[in-house]
């Protein structure tokens, strides 16, 4: 075993759970996993920590949040927490609503969203935090209407009036919703915030809070509508509070040095409110909520906030942790600050890939003089989120870990595959109003079928964890027969191609050959091109650039395997992928089929051997 390993292993049993996992194999050929842990008791409602927290340490700080740079934080105790909830909840109580007529918030992370949506739940009512795309960046604004048809809510927060009045008017004859915005000017009829924050809280929140059990609808998130509508996923108390008891079984750590965390994570997202806010909450810790992103102009802000906070825990997805890489490399004492007190680096949204995995590596070795152990875990929406965590230093990325506590996974045999499915406390018990997709999302044993493929790390030995093998329905096969792992694919593709690819859609459906549709990290092509700063078309046509692709497919051709592991040829994408579309998820996530769909001019491109756009392997 290396030091490296060594440093590994050591950190990780310091910090983690050790995994018993349990494999039943089945004479149909499938395998169910659970942990031997059993889970222990949970919540019975997200506001039952609140309360704790207000009650045991109420001079903490829970939340704080600043809107550039050169501002101080605005910070929030626990105990101020609570009052400003129990406020809003007799507000909320006040105007009937329910879970038929739940509270819809379509603001970005914000010390008001937060409390706002804790006041929804604490009184049992359905909080629906809806993704601000939705209403800043799309065009047409179908998804959101779809999702206020489906809902009918009583109240809708926004931050701004003024900033969210297109998507306010787009849906205005939809509902008979009041409008509460931070800044109400510019809508009639909006009322600000603060009036509910600021009013006496009566002997109804406290029935409404008692009445809570585990059934009780604590939101509906939605799914990315890639391929259809949106649907609302029903998130019960049950599947909140067993989720983070779930981990907090796994990380033991949380609960005796809590947590400091900065964020940026959308709450609309099951992993930024469920998995991280409420890691969070559970813990009695703080966060400090992020107003940046890893998005050009945007991340500037996260870099001077790391600079002002030390995180315990950082949570990122890959595209941030490669733009903080960059940053790292070039700040000495940003990355001492970063790396002194930070225990743990957790990636989800998408597989981290290696190069990003080694590098970040071999910065923390040389900061602090071992290795931070880098972890992941895997879910979905209706998973709340956490099926599977990795509470043990992986050897390389992508492992996403082994059921936790009170989980099961069943991996069945489909084609040459195994897809994952899920059963346990954390999982949904339906969609909103929709009892057909309800019907057909689990299987005749109640699992979830979550449509990923996985493959054991060690098929003798699954307590090494799993890793994603692609979903199900996104492989395709060549005209030679050979199936193409498009999941495998994409994060070797990544890879191969860096610091060119910020991602990759994978395509060859019906051909003879596996090619690649680029979207390239813009900042890195000009660094490359040395043409900081000229028209985006002509960074990616620049010789340096196509240079990069061509030797980085020729590097994944290198790899070995047949057909199916390399790209023949790779088309750089010169504009960015469509929110409408579908095509693209706040965290960052692409979405492979939305894009094949919407981009047949490029993949006709793409497949025409007279275009000279495209970028070919060598030899």
């Amino acid at each position: 075993m290396t030091a490296t390993a060594v440093h590994r292993q050591a950190s990780a049993q310091a910090l983690f759970a050790s995994p018993d996992i349990i494999a039943d194999r089945k004479p149909d050929g499938s395998i169910w996993l659970k942990s031997a842990t059993p889970l222990q008791p949970f919540a019975r409602c997200v506001g039952d920590w609140l309360e704790q927290w207000a009650r045991e340490t109420p001079d903490t700080v829970f939340l704080a949040e600043r809107g550039s740079a050169d501002l101080p934080w605005t910070r929030l105790t626990y105990r101020e927490a609570l009052r400003r909830v129990r406020a809003a909840g007799a507000w909320i109580l006040a105007q009937g609503m329910s879970a038929e007529r739940p509270l819809v918030i379509l603001s970005d992370n914000s010390i008001d969203h937060a409390i706002f949506m804790l006041a929804a739940m604490h009184v049992g009512v359905p909080a629906a935090p809806v993704s601000p795309a939705y209403s800043l960046v799309s065009k047409d604004f179908d998804k959101l209407k779809s999702m206020i048809a489906l809902l009918d809510p009583g109240a809708i927060y926004v931050s701004s009036a003024t900033m969210f009045a297109p998507a306010l008017n787009a849906i205005a004859s939809m509902h008979s919703a009041v409008v509460v915005a931070g800044d109400p000017d510019g809508v009639d009829g909006a009322i600000a915030f603060s009036s509910l924050t600021a009013a006496v809280e009566t002997a109804d929140v406290a029935r409404a809070f008692a009445a809570i059990d585990h059934d009780t609808i604590a939101k509906f998130l939605f799914t990315s509508g890639s391929t259809g509508t949106p649907k609302a996923v029903i998130n019960t108390q049950r599947m909140l509070t067993s989720n983070q008891a779930a981990k907090g079984q796994t990380w033991p750590f949380l609960g005796e040095s809590g947590i400091t965390t900065l964020d940026w994570l959308p709450w609309s997202h099951t992993f930024g409110a469920n998995h991280n806010f409420n890691c969070v909450l559970r813990n009695g810790g703080t966060l400090y909520i992020d107003g940046g992103k890893p998005a050009p102009g945007l991340f500037a802000l996260s870099l001077a906030n790391l600079r002002d906070v030390i995180p315990t825990v950082y949570f990122n997805v890959p595209r941030g942790y490669d733009m903080l890489i960059a940053a790292l490399r070039e700040d000495d004492e940003l990355r001492r600050r970063f790396f002194s007190d930070v225990k743990l680096l957790f990636y989800a949204a998408a597989a981290l890939p290696q190069n990003l995995w080694d590098a970040l590596e071999a910065l923390s070795i040389a900061t602090v003089g071992h290795a931070v152990p880098m972890v992941s875990a895997w879910g979905a929406t209706e998973t709340a989120p956490l099926a599977t965590d990795c509470h043990f230093q992986a050897q390389r990325s992508g492992n996403i870990g082994v059921p936790v506590p009170g989980t099961e996974i069943k991996l069945v045999p489909t084609g040459d595959k195994l897809e994952a499915r899920v059963r346990g406390p954390n999982v949904t018990p339906g969609y909103w109003k929709a009892p057909e997709q309800t019907a057909k999302a689990f299987d005749a044993d109640g699992f979830y079928m979550m449509g990923d493929a996985m493959v054991l790390a060690d098929s003798a030995r699954p307590e090494l964890g799993l890793f994603f093998d692609g979903r199900v329905a996104e492989d395709f096969k060549l005209t030679s027969g050979t199936w193409v792992s498009v999941g495998t694919l994409r994060i070797a593709g990544i890879a191969a191609l860096a610091p060119v690819a910020q991602d990759i859609v994978v395509t060859g459906h019906d051909r003879d050959e596996v090619r690649f549709l680029v979207f390239p990290n813009i900042p890195a092509c000009r660094a490359l091109a040395k043409l900081p700063d000229a028209d985006v078309a002509d960074v990616l046509s620049a010789p340096a650039v196509r240079e990069a692709v061509a030797q980085g497919l020729a590097r994944l051709k290198a790899n070995g395997g047949g057909s199916s592991s390399f790209a023949t040829r790779a088309l750089l994408l010169a504009d960015m992928p469509s929110v409408d579309g579908g095509e693209i998820t706040d965290k960052g996530y692409i979405n492979q089929s939305a894009v094949l769909s919407r981009r047949v001019s490029d993949i006709e491109r793409l497949d025409d051997d007279g275009c000279r756009d495209w970028i070919g392997c060598p030899g």
